[in-house]
């Protein structure tokens, strides 16, 4: 959450392109990246890939679809989040298509997980900014608040534990790269 009285970058919902026959990520910019990894699961799509980021150089995801989260863990470079276990965006999941792609809209609220904390809920700010602006409507701000709730609280209950709680609705994610 922002703890200034700065306004937050007002932007569009992010959006992104998982196509699974290319082998590739169009991120919302259209940049399209080379994935190493995919597979399917009857919950949800793993990706890997390289990142040219300044903070980290390896990306893995999992796309759950109901659950309206995409869950990633970054190759951090140095000690850039060095606690950060999992960064859980708030985002509509759909695929995959006829065509084997998978698809997101960020919503703006993401969730950060640190071993032996609550999750923290951040850019909570975006979200207004954007419903102000018109970005987004009543009921994709009122989808990505539900889905923040019930996902802290589901972690909570399961000591601060999101795989846990994942794991207790079928949802067993792995991490073949798990530098955590």
């Amino acid at each position: 959450m922002a703890t200034s009285s700065a306004r937050p970058h007002l932007h569009p919902p992010k959006r992104e392109v998982f196509d699974v026959p290319a082998m590739t990520n169009t991120d919302n910019k259209g940049f399209v990246r080379p994935v190493e990894e995919y597979r399917q699961t009857e919950f949800g799509l793993y990706m890997a890939r390289s990142a040219d980021h300044r903070h980290f150089d390896r990306l893995q995801s999992w796309l759950l679809p109901a659950f309206d989260l995409r869950i990633s863990v970054f190759g951090f470079l140095g000690d850039h989040r060095a606690d950060e276990r999992l960064y859980l965006d708030v985002a509509a999941v759909t695929g995959p298509d006829d065509r084997g792609r998978w698809r997101t809209v960020d919503w703006y609220l993401d969730l950060i997980d640190r071993p032996g904390r609550a999750l923290e809920l951040v850019d909570v700010d975006e979200l207004l900014a954007a419903h102000r602006s018109g970005l987004l409507d009543a009921e994709a701000c009122e989808r990505a608040v539900r889905v923040a709730a019930k996902t802290m609280i589901g972690a909570a209950i399961h000591g601060d534990d999101v795989e846990a709680w994942l794991r207790s609705a079928g949802v067993d994610l792995t991490w073949p790269e798990d530098d955590r």
